[in-house]
């Protein structure tokens, strides 16, 4: 099954509209702001700024009236990015430095903190083999999120979740990570 989201120039669901199943890289194309959106199927990452830059925030099935209280976003959501609902094992290793240097650990499940199952204080790279991943700041699923889809990231610092990223993500840590799932729970 496909993802649909909504997005609504106004709070409360008011004002133009403009409905996707698929990637947007640039929102303003079809309407000069927004402040709240409903997600009708599916999961999607949707960002504060255009082609998938900023601030990253899930969203997943539900009614979002007033999302920039809710979610404590600062900009009106610029790009989102659908995420493909994924069937089998989920597979990532994380490693200790950039480009794949330190400690590895091999992960299948979700991991709640990183510094307590693994000893490890930071993760800087790592590779995602099977399944779609969100990766969080703080231990136990807390504060600014990051999508991770199948492939090699050789250094978070570049992509943002260090310093000297993309906007918003710059100075980010990755300490706990969850396998993005039909039925999860937030």
């Amino acid at each position: 099954m496909m993802g649909k989201i909504i997005f609504y120039e106004d709070k409360n669901f008011q004002g133009r509209s403009y409905e996707t199943s698929s990637d947007c890289p640039e929102l303003t194309s079809y309407l000069s702001r927004c402040h709240s959106c409903r997600v009708e199927s599916g999961n999607f990452m949707v960002y504060d700024r255009p082609n998938f830059m900023g601030n990253q925030y899930f969203m997943r099935r539900g009614e979002y009236s007033d999302y920039m209280s809710m979610m404590g976003m600062r900009e009106c959501i610029r790009s989102c990015r659908m995420i493909p609902m994924h069937r089998g094992n989920y597979r990532m290793r994380i490693y200790e430095r950039e480009n794949f240097g330190g400690q590895m650990h091999e992960m299948m499940d979700d991991c709640d903190s990183i510094q307590e199952r693994y000893r490890m204080s930071d993760c800087q790279s790592c590779n995602v083999m099977d399944g779609h991943w969100l990766m969080y700041e703080q231990p136990h699923f807390r504060g600014r999120q990051m999508y991770m889809r199948p492939g090699e990231y050789r250094n978070f610092r570049e992509m943002g979740m260090g310093m000297g990223g993309m906007g918003g993500m710059s100075g980010m840590r990755c300490m706990s990570m969850r396998r993005i799932m039909d039925n999860m729970s937030m």
